[in-house]
């Protein structure tokens, strides 16, 4: 699964600290509103995530425009790095879109800090080949909804008159 260079490799800045970036990776309702491609939904009530090395992070995608569509994601964390680091194997199961079969993938995602409070995500996959294309437009369409998702989460300031 693994063995050589990944199949997708992602480097992105966005516009927010740290701390926040790596919550939405690893806090169900953060999680929940970013999930996926634009259009699907992952239902907070079938989340269970334990952020440890060891431990687990397990959800469902729903695709409303393919109702008979259900994908079962789970990840067996094997790194993390709070903060930093969030490495496992994982297992995608269920009803696929695409005629695609049930199938195992690597996913390694690493948080940097950057200038001016923003985080660089460097995130690499390795997954059978014909899911790399699929992949990559999947994870596009999410980080759109992850720039959504990280503008709501920043306290706004607003002026105060006493």
């Amino acid at each position: 699964m693994d063995s050589g260079d990944p199949q997708i490799v992602i480097s992105r800045v966005v516009d927010a600290p740290r701390e926040l970036v790596y919550r939405a990776f690893t806090d169900p309702d953060h999680l929940a509103a970013w999930w996926g491609p634009i259009g699907n939904s992952v239902p907070r009530e079938e989340m269970d995530f334990d952020i440890r090395p060891g431990g687990h992070q397990r959800w469902t995608e729903l695709f409303p425009a393919q109702p008979g569509l259900r994908v079962d994601v789970h990840i067996d964390l094997t790194d993390v790095a709070d903060g930093e680091l969030l490495d496992g194997v994982v297992h995608v199961t269920g009803q696929l879109p695409d005629d695609h079969q049930p199938h195992e993938t690597r996913m390694r995602v690493e948080f940097h800090d950057e200038a001016d409070g923003r985080t660089r995500l460097e995130i690499r996959q390795w997954l059978p080949e014909q899911l790399a294309a699929p992949a990559t437009q999947g994870w596009n369409e999410a980080f759109s909804k992850l720039d959504a998702a990280l503008r709501n989460a920043h306290p706004v300031a607003v002026d105060v008159e006493v």
